[in-house]
């Protein structure tokens, strides 16, 4: 389907003129894993690349107003222009504002809490504590709903991001959320007590938003952009890249790594002894990082573009002097070293493993996100130089009540804790299998916990529930 500006109260290309003739064009977004955020190697996230791309095409460069919540970017293109980008639903009707040609479709998902048996339909959440967003057109979704099952009720919040609802669940404040398919695909890995649960209702659009009656080429640039990545299959590149590898961090379980411990590691092992005997760390904790980074695969490339056994960056590559990423000797000398390059850089004051996990921390997530939670540590009075205490606020650097407040703001804060969760695990099976050689066990997850104050509105249903609980 395309949606057109056909109405516009006027003619011309008034509003593309002004953005060429000023050389730059704002678009209102908000930080979130599926939109924008700083990543390890820079702005990253779905709708950043789009808006990156666009620019380009332009000719012109990239102003990002990201200090918006959902419902506060329409009013933003009201007001200021030029485009709002931040995984807004098609809404036809709204008032001053045109929307692109859809980007992809948005599939509501229901997700709800471990241990909560049989939520397989809607009726099954009328006794429940449901929370969504504002703005994120799953309101409407929820309505409709609601004049079959009047008895339905929910929560909604214009404040906070679907990683709040997430841990809301986790931590129960919640039994259950209305989300989008593609945003649990890249969250449920820190949220391991919330269970997938039933596709609700129709797919919505994505689209982008711009202002009403300046002309009809700024809308019409933007259409023919979509339609060209939809058409040369650089729209299915990103989805696949952004939305189609949620697992590539994920602890595999203990028989695969014994495979790839015989496979692949032997190849490798007198690297890794060298390497070690270079930066003074054991090569069991190096492998085990290789591990985690990469599966001891030298061919290996993530979803963001890092590359080789080590997962280097381009940058941290030229920065530790290595000219081939794919290269296993380089990548694992440059790897290591540039670990202990990060554990240098770190303060004095962290001190024996909570320095070197610490310094695992920021080799994932980099070093300005790490300041950024041991900061956070600082403001809610625990000690920022104890990795137990850094751990539990590197996830809140998901949460705009806490990433607002820090330098390098938004990240997936937690990355890095189940980065090093991994990469201990890994190195206590290989210290193991070195003694023993036997079969090890498998380790349980460790929880992520938040407590945030989370502010909803409460939609009541239509007619009272019934006084049978």
């Amino acid at each position: 389907m395309s949606v057109r500006a056909a109405l516009f109260s006027t003619t011309g290309n008034e509003h593309l003129a002004l953005i060429k003739s000023r050389d730059f064009i704002t678009f209102h977004t908000r930080t979130s894993p599926t939109t924008y955020y700083e990543g390890r190697r820079g702005p990253t996230g779905f709708e950043y690349e789009l808006m990156r791309r666009f620019a380009e095409r332009l000719g012109v460069s990239l102003n990002l107003d990201a200090n918006h919540h959902l419902d506060s970017i329409l009013p933003a293109v009201r007001a200021r222009g030029d485009i709002g980008a931040a995984g807004l639903p098609l809404t036809p009707d709204t008032q001053g504002i045109h929307y692109t040609r859809p980007i992809i479709e948005m599939q509501p998902l229901v997700v709800y809490r471990r241990g909560l048996n049989g939520i397989d339909s809607v009726a099954d959440l009328v006794d429940l504590e449901v929370g969504t967003l504002n703005g994120s057109g799953l309101t409407a979704t929820l309505q409709r709903l609601q004049q079959q099952y009047p008895a339905l009720n929910w929560k909604a919040s214009s404040d906070i991001e679907v990683a709040d609802l997430l841990a809301s669940i986790q931590n129960s404040t919640l039994d259950a959320a209305i989300i989008f398919d593609h945003q649990f695909l890249v969250n449920r890995l820190f949220f391991p007590e919330v269970e997938r649960g039933f596709l609700l209702g129709e797919p919505l659009s994505m689209v982008w938003a711009l202002p009403s009656g300046r002309g009809l080429e700024l809308i019409d640039a933007a259409n023919d952009f979509i339609q060209s990545l939809h058409d040369n299959g650089e729209l299915d590149s990103l989805i696949t890249r952004h939305f189609g590898h949620d697992d590539y961090l994920e602890y595999v379980g203990t028989r695969t790594f014994l495979s790839h411990l015989d496979s692949r590691l032997p190849q490798y092992t007198e690297l890794f002894k060298q390497a070690a005997q270079q930066t003074g760390f054991d090569w069991k904790l190096l492998a085990a990082l290789g591990y985690q980074e990469s599966h001891w695969d030298r061919d290996a490339v993530s979803p963001t573009g890092v590359r080789g056994l080590m997962m280097l960056t381009n940058a941290t590559a030229q920065e530790m002097g290595i000219s081939n990423r794919r290269d296993p000797a380089q990548s694992i000398d440059g790897g290591s070293r540039y670990l202990r390059h990060v554990m240098d850089r770190l303060p004095e004051s962290i001190t024996g493993d909570d320095r070197l996990y610490m310094a695992m921390a920021s080799y994932n997530v980099g070093l300005g996100h790490l300041y950024d939670a041991r900061k956070i540590t600082e403001m809610r009075g625990k000690d920022p130089d104890l990795w137990e205490d850094v751990r539990e606020s590197l996830p809140l650097l998901q949460h705009r009540e806490w990433h607002s407040k820090t330098r390098h703001g938004y990240a997936r804060g937690g990355e890095p804790v189940i980065y090093v969760r991994n990469i201990r695990r890994y190195y206590e099976m290989l210290d193991y299998v070195e003694r023993s050689r036997q079969q090890f066990f498998q380790l349980e997850q460790t929880r992520i916990d938040d407590e945030s104050a989370l502010n909803f509105e409460i939609i009541p249903p239509l007619e009272p529930p019934n006084d049978a609980r």
